[in-house]
């Protein structure tokens, strides 16, 4: 069996303030822009690098949906973004003013810190441990 997580669903109030967010803040890059109705469009940034997961940045269209925005899973943590420099991303974050929430730590697993996105939702950057 050789299955994998390709596409990770995120709710956001608009496309193109989230785009500016992932793509000019964050430093994602935009897989796929597709209008599918006026109201509609598919949407898929992910981080530059191996490019094994993407996220889809899905507009809400209902109030339920609305309600859900910058918290989908109840104030934890949602996404993981691992990094090779945590160093340069975290000048990266305080230079676009991204809120951080938890600072820079070392944590038996490598550096950590946690930040939020345009809507409030929690990441953690994570820069792993390098085995030797």
């Amino acid at each position: 069996m050789n299955q994998r997580l390709a596409t990770i669903s995120l709710v956001v109030k608009d496309y193109d303030e989230a785009l500016e967010f992932y793509i000019n803040k964050l430093g994602f890059e935009l897989i796929e822009d597709t209008k599918l109705s006026d109201e509609k469009r598919w949407v898929v940034v992910r981080p530059k690098g191996d490019g094994n997961c993407s996220l889809l940045l899905a507009k809400a269209a209902n109030e339920e949906q609305k309600s859900r925005i910058g918290n989908q899973t109840g104030q934890r943590v949602f996404l993981f973004l691992y990094t090779d420099n945590i160093q340069r991303d975290y000048k990266n974050l305080k230079t676009n003013n991204i809120e951080i929430v938890r600072e820079l730590n070392d944590e038996p697993y490598g550096q950590v810190l946690v930040f939020k996105d345009l809507y409030g939702t929690l990441w953690d950057l994570i820069e792993p441990k390098k085995n030797n």
